[in-house]
C-alpha cells in the first residue's frame, strides 16, 4: 500500500471518518456497531480453539498418479554440511543465477524433509522459475509438503507461510485441474482453502475462499459468507479482497448497502492494483463517479482511520 497515494486520496475527498472491523452485511444500517462472526460456517475447527489459529488437521491431500519426482542422474557438487545449510545455499545460488547447482542443493535439502526446499522447487516448476513449467511436478511437491504437517506447524511458526501457500497453490489446481493429471474438483479445493483460510489464516486462501461461495462453485451460493471471508483477507492488505468487498458494498449486491465503507475499500484497492488489474480501476471509476457528497465524505473518515491502523 502506498500511503502517499492514500493520503493524496484523502486530500482529494475531503473529511474525515473511521473504518471498523465490526461491519454488518446483512441488512444493519452503515453506522451501527455490529461485530462480523470471524469463524468459517464450515471450518474444520477444533472445540474450543481460536477459529483462525487452531484447526483440527486436514486429510490428507488426494494423491494423483503423477510422474515420479526423480531427475537425470549428474555427477553433484559437494554439498553443505547440513540439509538446512542446503537450502540456504540453494536459495543464495538462485540470486546469484547459479540455478542448476541451486537445484541440486534444494532438491538434497529436499529429499532430507526441509519445508522451505520442497515449498521453493515447487513455486519454481509452477512458475517456471529458472527451470521449465512443470504443473504436475509443483503439484507433487505441494503435495508433498502438506503431508508433513505437525501439530506445531501452526500461524505464526517458521514453516506456516510455506504449508499456507502450498495448501492455496494446491487448491488452485484442484479448481483448474492439471491437463492429463489431475481433474477438476471444486469440492477438493474449497477444502484446501478452507483448511489455509482457517488454520493459517491465510488472505490469499480467504480471498479465493470467498470466490467460490460468491459463485456457489464447491460451496453453497452465499454472499454473507464470501462478504466475511474477504473481510477477513481485506483487512490484512489483499487488495483484490478489498476490491470486491468494496463493490459489493457500495452496490449494496447482496449484502447490505453501505456505500461509503464500499467507496473506502476501492480507494485503497484501486492505490495497490497492478496495470493488468483494470477490473479494480474500473471498480472504482464507477463508484467514485456514483457517490454523492456525504458518501465521499464518509469515506474520507473510513480512509484516515485505516491509515492510523495501518503499521
Amino acid at each position: 500500500m502506498r500511503t502517499s497515494n492514500l493520503v493524496l486520496s484523502i486530500g482529494l475527498l475531503g473529511i474525515a471518518f473511521g473504518l471498523s472491523p465490526a461491519v454488518s452485511f446483512d441488512g444493519t444500517p452503515e453506522g451501527s456497531q455490529v461485530a462480523v462472526p470471524l469463524t468459517s460456517p464450515n471450518a474444520n475447527l477444533a472445540p474450543g480453539t481460536n477459529p483462525l489459529g487452531g484447526a483440527t488437521p486436514l486429510a490428507a491431500v488426494p494423491v494423483t498418479p503423477t510422474a515420479p519426482l526423480t531427475t537425470t542422474p549428474q555427477p553433484r557438487a559437494p554439498m553443505p554440511p547440513s540439509p538446512l545449510d542446503a537450502f540456504r545455499s540453494g536459495t543464495q545460488l538462485l540470486r546469484q543465477g547459479r540455478t542448476a547447482q541451486a537445484v541440486m542443493e534444494l532438491e538434497y535439502a529436499a529429499e532430507q524433509g526441509v519445508p522451505g526446499a520442497i515449498w521453493k522447487l515447487g513455486r519454481m516448476y509452477a512458475d517456471g522459475d529458472g527451470v521449465k513449467l512443470n504443473k504436475a511436478r509443483a503439484y507433487e511437491y505441494f503435495r508433498r509438503l502438506t503431508s508433513t504437517i505437525h501439530a506445531d506447524d501452526s500461524l505464526g511458526t517458521p514453516n506456516a507461510r510455506f504449508l499456507a501457500n502450498a495448501f492455496v497453490s494446491l487448491g488452485l489446481y484442484h479448481l483448474e485441474g492439471i491437463p492429463g493429471v489431475l481433474k477438476p474438483d471444486a469440492n477438493v479445493a474449497r477444502e484446501m482453502f478452507n483448511y489455509a483460510a482457517s488454520y493459517f489464516a491465510d488472505p490469499d486462501a480467504q480471498y479465493y475462499l470467498a470466490r467460490l461461495y460468491l459463485a456457489g462453485k464447491g460451496a453453497p451460493k452465499d454472499a454473507i459468507t464470501a462478504a466475511r471471508w474477504l473481510q477477513l483477507s481485506a483487512e490484512k492488505g489483499d487488495h483484490r479482497a478489498q476490491a470486491l468487498l468494496g463493490s459489493m458494498l457500495f452496490k449494496g449486491e447482496q449484502v447490505s448497502r453501505q456505500a461509503a465503507r464500499g467507496l473506502a475499500w476501492l480507494i485503497i484497492a484501486k492505490d495497490s492494483a497492478g496495470p493488468d488489474e483494470a477490473w479494480i480501476t474500473d471498480m472504482y471509476s464507477s463508484a467514485i463517479a456514483q457517490a454523492n457528497e456525504n458518501e465521499r465524505a464518509m469515506a474520507h473518515k473510513y480512509l484516515e482511520d485505516w491509515l492510523k491502523r495501518r503499521p
